[in-house]
């Protein structure tokens, strides 16, 4: 085999290790920041879920209370219709954002498909 055959070829792998390193380098980083957008996300979300559902409480307990004494059963039920309704909204919207969420790993899904254009005959 030929001397600059040899070169090509270790340039070659070289250049394939190189590339694979940097796609691995990019694939973690794109991973932590999933991780820490998931993390994040989770935290908040059961933040906000326990002050809502304490505001809610103590609100949906104030109009009971208020209500006088022959209208409560129709009060606690408008406020549980209430909540019904507030469930499908906030269901629907979740929905809509999951939709709408970025695949994962896309820009290394796409430097590999780019690569894998460049490098294919």
């Amino acid at each position: 085999m030929s001397a600059g055959l040899l070169d090509s070829a270790r340039t070659f792998v070289a250049g394939l290790m190189e590339l694979g390193h940097t796609r691995l380098e990019l694939l973690g980083v794109e991973l932590r920041e999933e991780m820490t957008r998931f993390t994040t996300t989770l935290l908040g979300g059961l933040a906000a879920l326990a002050l809502a559902v304490l505001a809610v409480a103590f609100g949906a307990l104030a109009i009971v209370i208020a209500v006088s004494d022959e209208h409560r059963v129709l009060a606690a039920l408008l406020v549980a219709a209430g909540f019904a309704a507030a469930a499908v909204i906030v269901a629907l919207i979740l929905r809509g954002a999951a939709r709408r969420k970025p695949r994962a790993f896309d820009a290394s899904l796409t430097e590999m498909a780019r690569d894998y254009q460049a490098i294919k005959p």
